[in-house]
């Protein structure tokens, strides 16, 4: 076959038209290398249940720029992850059953995430009060996120997606993604936040219409030529969705919001959108996508993007690392004790409180914030997603560890059920 025809050439064609010089192919290959070995590196280290997503990040700091340099930040290459991080986002949005989160799991969710804003940004004073951080605003935010949209495949995996605990710990990670990208909207994406909650609204609004347009009763014919076409080399409906996520980003974009709302709502309207038997035959080929292809590229090109230097060149960003670890803990973890005190046992309550504490995604994208604005010191920066790393290796095997102990019977968890 010739190699034009083929996936990857067509990519690498792709790459080479879009990037900067010659290194464009070379560097998409080499990424998607590392994409494939991650998870051959995590099977080969199940027995410590090690995610694949952290052997993305470490192999795209080795690949990197600062340390091998068999790959290179091409204008391309970081289009593909933007468009990963999108179907990240993508993904945390569809996985949000509302039957199932409404009431008692997105209830706890809410008040979970208030306290953990409540309790970052009196942390973060603290902190610019000792003259450790500039914003109190941009570090107390980035310690309430929780990488639901990581923990997803993991739960999984697990088989705890579809467990009440489950149910519980979906809202409670979509708020923590979706809390802190309204914040974003609000208050970091421009300069007068009236204006950004009136654009919000605007957005809200125009989603709420294609949700509205799009959950209409369908044509049998209609229904049947999509039925039809995703058993064919056309995939129709895989390319609605893809249409669809496109557009929403870019309806954001215009607005002046954050892309990731985009994105994320394009994940709530799919989700009503698909009756059960649509989303069974539709699902495996948007995670092929997804998790096959865009969203490994982004994590392994975060690795690339990694400031290795700057973290291990100064002792005090180095230093920062264990602290944000432990806020991370403290602000997203701890209100988990007191939420779910009447809900489950606590033992899953110490679990759900570690797992949610995960973050990396939405950390990256407040620190870039940050640096852009100057509002967050470059070793702060660093330290925070050399933290959201380690948390993305060590909350998920501890906290899993201690949901999957929890009985099967456990006393608390028949409140749970969507009310």
């Amino acid at each position: 076959m010739d190699i034009g025809s083929s996936p990857v050439g067509v990519l690498a064609v792709l790459a080479a038209e879009a990037g900067s010089g010659e290194s464009s192919p070379l560097s998409l290959v080499v990424i998607l290398g590392a994409a494939v070995a991650a998870p051959i590196l995590a099977e080969l280290l199940r027995r410590w249940r090690v995610p694949s997503v952290l052997f993305e990040l470490l192999l795209g700091i080795l690949i990197g720029p600062q340390v091998l340099g068999w790959a290179e930040l091409t204008p391309f290459v970081t289009d593909l992850a933007d468009v990963g991080l999108a179907f990240l986002f993508f993904f945390a949005g569809y996985e949000i059953d509302f039957a199932r989160v409404r009431g008692t799991p997105l209830n706890r969710g809410v008040i979970g995430w208030l306290g953990s804003l409540v309790l970052g940004l009196a942390v973060a004073g603290v902190l610019v009060i000792e003259g450790f951080a500039v914003s109190d605003l941009l570090i107390g935010l980035a310690l309430t996120t929780t990488a639901i949209g990581t923990l997803l495949p993991m739960m999984r995996d697990r088989g705890l997606l579809e467990t009440p605990i489950g149910g519980l710990l979906v809202a409670a990670g979509a708020v923590g993604e979706f809390g802190p990208i309204l914040v974003i909207t609000l208050l970091l994406t421009g300069d007068n936040p009236a204006t950004e909650a009136l654009l919000l609204v605007v957005f809200v609004s125009l989603a709420v219409l294609v949700a509205v347009v799009a959950t209409r009763p369908k044509p049998p014919a209609v229904l049947d030529v999509l039925r039809r076409h995703l058993h064919t080399s056309t995939q129709l409906p895989v390319r609605i969705v893809v249409l669809l996520v496109v557009a929403m980003v870019l309806l954001a974009f215009e607005l002046g919001l954050d892309t990731l709302l985009g994105a994320f709502s394009a994940g709530l309207i799919v989700r009503l959108l698909l009756s059960r038997d649509q989303a069974e035959g539709l699902e495996p080929r948007l995670e092929g996508l997804g998790y096959g292809f865009l969203i490994p590229a982004f994590f392994v090109v975060s690795g690339m993007r990694f400031d290795v230097e700057a973290l291990f060149g100064s002792a005090s960003a180095l230093a920062r690392v264990p602290v944000f670890l432990a806020l991370f803990l403290v602000v997203r973890g701890l209100p988990a004790l007191l939420v779910y005190r009447d809900v489950l046992a606590p033992r899953a309550r110490w679990g759900l409180g570690i797992v949610q504490a995960t973050a990396l995604p939405l950390v990256v994208v407040i620190t870039e914030i940050g640096v852009q604005t100057e509002r967050m010191k470059p070793e702060n920066a660093v330290a925070l997603v050399g933290a959201a790393m380690v948390s993305v290796l060590v909350f998920p095997l501890v906290g899993f560890n201690l949901l999957t102990k929890e009985p099967a019977a456990a006393p608390a968890s028949e409140p749970a059920s969507p009310t």
